[in-house]
C-alpha cells in the first residue's frame, strides 16, 4: 500500500513537559552544519578561481550565542514563531507517503531549525527507500545545500515559491540580472555590479561603482549605503537553486505540491487532534522518540487496518457455530 515515489517532509513542534519560566542563560558553541567541509573546500576552490586567497582559520570557527536552558528538562528548545507563545518545546521532522503512511521521522529540540532536521532523516530515508523520486518540502527546506543534495542524489525537489525578503519599496533581486559569462550583475540603470570577494557563507558579493550610484535617480530604490555602494549576493551553489525553480514550474509539479494538505498536514493534525500529540508527559529525547514512535506505529496499523478492509483482504469471521466447534 505504500506510494514512495514522493515524499512528504515537514516539522512540527510538541510543546515539552516543562515550566516555561525555570531557566538559564548559557553561552553555547554552535555546531558545524553537516555539509560544512563540502562547502568550505567550494568556498577555497571559488576564491581561487577568482584570484583570492583562502580564508583565514580563524574566520571558520563556529560562533558561539547565549540560550536559554530549561531547568526542568534541559533536552527541549525554547521555541517562538510569528504570534505563538515562547514555550519549550520538541521539533518533530516527519516523512509520509502519498497514502499518509509514515515512513520516519527524526527529533530534536524545539529550537533547531526545520533545514537542520532535515539531514538525519533524509539519510534514513534515502537508505530504506530506493524508489523515491520527488521530495516535497516547504519553503523552511528551500536552501541551496539542501536542494544540491536532493539533485545530487537524482532526486526532484518539489518546492514552492519562496518571496524574496526585500524591504518595501525597494528592487527585488530578480531585477538585477546575472550575466554568467562574464560573471557580474547588471542594475535596473544598467550598470554593472563586478565581483568583489566570496565570504565565509558561501556567497558571492558583487559590488557597485560608488560612481555610478552617486547620481543614479534609481538610488533610493537600491541602496541606503552611505558610501552609495550596492552589494547584490550570490550562493556558489546557486544553480541548483535555478534548477529547483525550473522543476517548479513543470507541468505537475503543482498539483504534487498541493498533496501536502491531505499527506503531511494531514498526519500532523490527526496525530495532534486524535493521539495528542500538542503536548508530552515525557522529559529527554530519547523517551519522547519512544512515544512518537508507538504513536506513529498506531497510526499506520489504524490505516493499514482501513485498507485491508476496503480491498476485502481481512480474514473472515466464522460464524457462530463455527466458532463453538472450535
Amino acid at each position: 500500500f505504500i506510494d514512495d515515489e514522493n515524499i512528504f517532509i515537514d516539522g512540527t513542534h510538541i510543546k515539552a513537559n516543562a515550566n516555561n519560566h525555570k531557566y538559564r542563560n548559557e553561552l553555547i558553541q554552535q555546531s558545524a552544519r553537516c555539509y560544512e567541509e563540502e562547502l568550505q573546500k567550494e568556498i577555497t576552490n571559488d576564491r581561487a578561481l577568482h584570484g583570492k586567497k583562502p580564508l583565514k582559520e580563524k574566520e571558520m570557527e563556529p560562533p558561539t550565542r547565549s540560550c536559554k536552558i530549561s531547568s526542568t528538562d534541559p533536552e527541549s528548545g525554547l521555541f517562538h514563531k510569528g504570534e505563538h507563545k515562547k514555550v519549550f518545546a520538541y521539533s518533530a521532522n516527519t516523512a509520509c507517503d502519498k497514502n499518509n503512511y509514515i515512513l520516519g521521522f527524526h527529533v530534536t529540540p524545539g529550537n533547531v531549525h526545520d533545514s537542520v532536521s532535515f539531514w538525519e532523516l533524509y539519510k534514513k530515508l534515502k537508505e530504506e527507500r530506493s524508489g523515491i523520486r520527488g521530495v516535497v518540502v516547504d519553503s523552511g527546506y528551500k536552501i541551496p545545500a539542501i536542494v544540491k543534495r536532493i539533485l545530487d542524489d537524482g532526486k526532484l525537489p518539489i518546492t514552492p515559491y519562496k518571496r524574496p525578503m526585500t524591504k518595501d519599496g525597494f528592487f527585488k533581486k530578480y531585477e538585477y540580472v546575472y550575466d554568467e559569462y562574464f560573471d557580474c550583475y547588471i542594475c535596473p540603470n544598467n550598470k554593472i555590479l563586478k565581483y568583489s570577494t566570496t565570504n565565509r557563507e558561501g556567497y558571492r558579493e558583487y559590488k557597485s561603482d560608488k560612481n555610478d550610484c552617486r547620481d543614479c535617480p534609481y538610488r533610493s530604490k537600491c541602496t541606503n549605503s552611505k558610501e552609495h555602494v550596492k552589494v547584490v549576493s550570490r550562493h556558489i551553489w546557486e544553480h541548483y537553486m535555478e534548477k529547483a525553480e525550473d522543476i517548479r514550474h513543470t507541468i505537475g509539479t503543482k498539483q504534487i505540491y498541493s498533496l501536502r494538505s491531505q499527506t503531511i498536514e494531514r498526519v500532523f493534525a490527526d496525530a495532534k487532534e486524535k493521539h495528542g500529540m500538542r503536548y508530552t508527559q515525557y522529559r529527554g529525547i530519547k523517551k519522547v522518540r519512544m512515544e512518537l514512535n508507538l504513536l506513529f506505529s498506531c497510526m499506520n496499523l489504524k490505516k493499514l487496518a482501513t485498507w485491508l478492509e476496503r480491498f476485502g483482504m481481512l480474514p473472515t469471521v466464522p460464524d457462530e457455530p463455527e466458532r463453538k466447534k472450535h
